[in-house]
Formats: structure tokens, C-alpha cells, sequence
């Protein structure tokens, strides 16, 4: 899922929880947007309020809900497409430690945040391996 403008981001997730919400059939990705809507239920009072389209989450202020969000989907299809390359077994060994999906989701987002602002600050491509290696450590 790539999405370049923070609001088009934003719509996908209140568009999904409307839609769950009248009982409209999803797509597929929209069932794994959905998926990661219901293991957060502490976001649907946000996804229940229009002004949070435009609403400025501050790393200060907390948990940035879409952020947040946005990383388990993006985690979730590295995993099921194994880009980076490697990252699917080393999700299955991580597994084998942390059994709690989720929890473990969190921890690898720590490795994929740490990469994404390293690529930003540099401005540079993602590295895959340094990804890689992080979340080598995570176990």
C-alpha cells in the first residue's frame, strides 16, 4: 500500500471503518487496513470524528494514530511479500520468541521508524540491511 499525501493515507482508514461500519463488503487490503483498525480500539473514537483528517499529531503529543497504524500494514506486507529480502524468516524466528504478533510488531517498529528517519535525514533510499540487522538484535 503506497500512499504519498498524509490526507489520502488518512481517508484510507476512515473510509475502511465507514464501510465496516454499514457491514459493506471489503477488498483485500481493505480487510488488512480493518484488521489493524480492530487490535487498536483505542483509535476508532478518532476514526469517529472528521476533524481528525486534519489534526496534527506531534511526536510530543503522543501516539499519532495513522502513523502508528500505517507501520503494522507496512510491516505486515513486508512480511507477506519478503521485502526486504530475509525479513519473513527472520519474523518467523523473532515469532518463535515474542508469540504475541502484535507485541512483536511493535518491537519491529522501533527497527522500521530508526530506518525510515535515518533514509529521511540522509536522504537516501530506506537500507534494507541496516533494517535487517536491527531487527536481528530485536531477539
Amino acid at each position: 500500500m503506497i500512499i504519498q499525501d498524509r490526507d489520502a493515507g488518512r481517508r484510507v482508514f476512515f473510509d475502511v471503518w465507514r464501510k465496516y461500519a454499514r457491514g459493506v463488503e471489503l477488498q483485500p487490503l481493505e480487510q488488512l487496513v480493518l484488521a489493524v483498525i480492530l487490535e487498536h480500539p483505542e483509535y476508532h473514537a478518532v476514526l469517529g470524528r472528521a476533524d481528525s483528517l486534519d489534526r496534527e499529531f506531534s511526536p510530543d503529543a503522543g501516539d499519532n494514530p495513522f502513523l502508528h497504524m500505517g507501520m503494522h500494514i507496512a510491516i505486515r506486507e513486508q512480511i507477506s511479500t519478503d521485502r526486504p529480502p530475509g525479513i519473513s524468516a527472520r519474523y518467523q524466528i523473532l515469532l518463535g520468541k515474542t508469540p504475541d504478533d502484535h507485541r512483536l510488531q511493535h518491537r519491529m517498529m522501533e527497527c522500521l521508524g530508526e530506518t525510515l528517519w535515518s533514509a529521511k535525514q540522509n536522504r537516501r533510499p530506506p537500507d534494507e540491511v541496516a533494517y535487517l540487522e536491527c531487527l536481528g538484535k530485536l531477539g
